[in-house]
């Protein structure tokens, strides 16, 4: 069992570079289980990067990054990181759930198939429990009517809350989120900000890339400002949002604000 004083999430010195260009220079994170954390500043100051390292879509090229005290795809033996096997490289990351910009639906399935097709094939989940469950869910962000439409057939907003709906579908440990509202139409924001609102009241662990300011300071227990790949101020939304130290803060605050 994980020590209540471990972070769930925990990263140490986190560096990520593409070619000669660093993207990731030195990151120190920590994210308890329940908390939600807001990644926020500029395009381009590795926001997406490190949420991407997390998940293990992308390799780190130094320091340390565990979830729930375990690397994603890494185990430690001594002082040497060794890659573990692909089935339980596969199992860990099952647990991490992501939203990306875009929503990555499958087109040719339905809703419903969309939401069991990952408790089925990956975690060997029964269908009709796998059905069950997906109705859930699906009620619980406001698509109970649309469980055999199909994603052409629903607003970008709808098909970003089946997004949500499929990863939870997973009973996952940890949810990030990648810019979750950015290619929605201003009128779809609000419903998919509701979604996320109330998973955090729930007490799911989040992760969130946003530029939506207005739910980084309802939802989230930690602020983090980055900029040029490295945090630059970490706090509450109130201290951050509201308060910066940093004149790097102040400046992209009054762009954004």
């Amino acid at each position: 069992m994980r020590a209540i004083s471990t972070p769930l999430v925990h990263a140490v010195g986190v560096r990520k570079a593409f070619g000669s260009h660093e993207v990731l220079k030195g990151v120190d994170l920590a994210v308890e289980a329940g908390q939600v954390l807001c990644l926020i500043g500029p395009s381009g100051s590795g926001k997406s990067t490190m949420l991407r390292c997390i998940n293990h879509l992308e390799t780190i090229d130094g320091g340390e990054l565990t979830v729930d005290g375990l690397h994603v795809s890494y185990e430690r033996r001594g002082d040497v990181l060794r890659e573990i096997p692909d089935r339980e490289a596969t199992r860990r990351r099952a647990e991490i759930g992501m939203v990306f910009q875009h929503f990555n639906l499958f087109p040719h399935m339905t809703v419903l198939g969309n939401l069991v097709e990952a408790p089925v094939r990956v975690k060997k989940e029964k269908p009709v429990a796998a059905h069950d469950r997906a109705r859930e869910l699906l009620n619980r962000v406001g698509l109970a009517d649309k469980g055999e439409a199909f994603p052409r057939q629903l607003s970008g907003g709808q098909q970003q809350r089946v997004a949500i709906a499929r990863a939870l579908a997973m009973e996952l440990k940890l949810m990030l989120f990648d810019e979750p509202t950015s290619a929605l139409d201003p009128e779809l924001v609000g419903d998919v900000l509701g979604v996320m609102e109330d998973l955090a009241r729930t007490g799911m662990t989040m992760i969130v890339v946003t530029h939506e300011m207005g739910f980084a300071r309802a939802a989230a227990d930690i602020v983090v400002f980055m900029s040029e790949g490295r945090i630059v101020e970490q706090g509450s939304p109130e201290s951050v949002l509201s308060d910066p130290t940093q004149e790097r803060t102040r400046a992209f605050l009054a762009r954004v604000l």
